[in-house]
């Protein structure tokens, strides 16, 4: 016997196929990139792995995307079953297929992970992993970061740094642009500006001669002996005072730890002007006792109290009394003009101040082309599952 009356169609109950995907439309989440949402792994391929984050269709997550770090299998960072956050790559394909990504949620933390410790001004180590022409590359955080030639302080090739680990600190963190440059000198100057004080002597060697001036190791660190800072006399290059390899004594004017520089001089220690041309040894024999008078003149300073030198109080002394003569002197001649031919005008000659010599700046930017981004882009990222 056949019952007839199953057979029901679905105009009969009121609720069509259409009717049925508009319910499903009206629930569906509305997903877009740069989105991150919850995801729960159920099916791991040979070269991704399958998502469900809620939409209609599930969503595909390839090898490449899976860490900062490089995967060679999905099981080294997925497990089925395992929920986790993940973030929309790419808007849905033609089959409603997104793309996703765990390495940009690894990166956005990476860059607020690093902008945290640069505000800090943390000193970070990281072993280089490669060099180019401008300087050499190392990870920080899972980021690619660029220390510039300029800022490396050793004296081997800086393709023997690679595998060498380094105090760092940073110079530049810019998401925007995709840079992230750091500085080996800084971490070095600044751990010894900490046992470092200005007007302290010390001994160092020249290892390089400019200009402008010589640049002077001291303890691991170059600081800068500008050639106005040689001596009180007129000098007209470095090189007729210094050669390289000479030992000297200098001693710590300015101590910049943010740009990592040290100001040194030689001028400061000299017992007459031209000491450091006439009589070098002397200079150095009395370097501390010349640095002990810079200190207190220094200190003198910062408490608002002007100290001179004997020599200069004399000096200005003698010219007030040649003044004082001068001055009576002057107004006797005038009264006496007055009183003959009335009063004449005074000329006064103007005379032109010394110019003043500025330390030049050398400049610490670097090429465009010469840093490397710091975050690495995959532009072949397949959005299908491969088979």
């Amino acid at each position: 016997m056949v019952n007839q009356n199953l057979t029901i169609t679905a105009t009969e109950i009121g609720f069509t196929h259409e009717d049925f995907a508009a319910l499903l439309d009206k629930y569906d989440y509305h997903f877009s990139p740069g989105d991150v949402v919850p995801g729960t792994v159920f099916s791991i391929e040979p070269r991704g792995a399958l998502i469900d984050i809620g939409a209609k269709t599930a969503a595909y997550i390839p090898i490449q995307e899976m860490s900062i770090n490089r995967v060679d299998a999905p099981e080294e960072v997925l497990q089925s079953n395992e929920t986790r956050e993940f973030f929309i790559l790419t808007d849905e394909n033609e089959d409603g297929q997104l793309t996703l990504s765990i390495r940009r949620i690894e990166y956005m933390r990476a860059w607020e992970r690093v902008r945290q410790l640069q505000a800090e001004d943390a000193t970070v180590r990281s072993g280089v992993f490669a060099t180019n022409r401008g300087g050499a590359l190392v990870r920080i955080e899972g980021l690619r970061g660029f220390i510039p030639g300029s800022h490396i302080s050793t004296r081997k090739p800086k393709e023997d740094l690679v595998g060498e680990e380094l105090p760092l600190k940073f110079l530049e963190v810019d998401e925007e642009r995709n840079r992230l440059v750091l500085s080996h000198r800084r971490a070095l100057v600044e751990r010894k500006m900490n046992r470092l004080e200005v007007g302290e002597v010390v001994i160092g060697t020249v290892r390089g001669i400019k200009p402008y001036g010589a640049f002077i190791d001291i303890g691991g660190v170059s600081g800068l002996l500008h050639i106005s800072e040689i001596s009180h006399e007129h000098i007209d290059t470095p090189h007729s005072v210094f050669n390289v390899n000479d030992e000297v004594k200098v001693m710590i004017i300015d101590l910049d730890a943010e740009r990592g520089r040290i100001s040194l001089s030689t001028k400061q220690l000299e017992p007459e002007p031209g000491d450091m041309i006439k009589n070098r040894d002397l200079v150095y024999d009395k370097a501390e006792e010349m640095a002990a008078k810079y200190r207190e003149q220094m200190l003198a300073k910062q408490q608002g109290i002007v100290v001179a030198p004997v020599e200069a109080v004399e000096a200005v002394e003698a010219v007030e009394a040649v003044e004082a003569v001068e001055a009576v002197e002057a107004v006797e001649a005038v009264e006496a003009v007055e009183a003959v031919e009335g009063v004449a005008p005074v000329e006064t000659e103007v005379v032109d101040a010394a110019p003043v010599e500025v330390a030049p700046v050398e400049a610490e930017t670097v090429a465009e082309e010469e840093i490397p981004p710091a975050t690495e882009d995959n532009s072949d990222v397949p959005v299908a599952i491969e088979g």
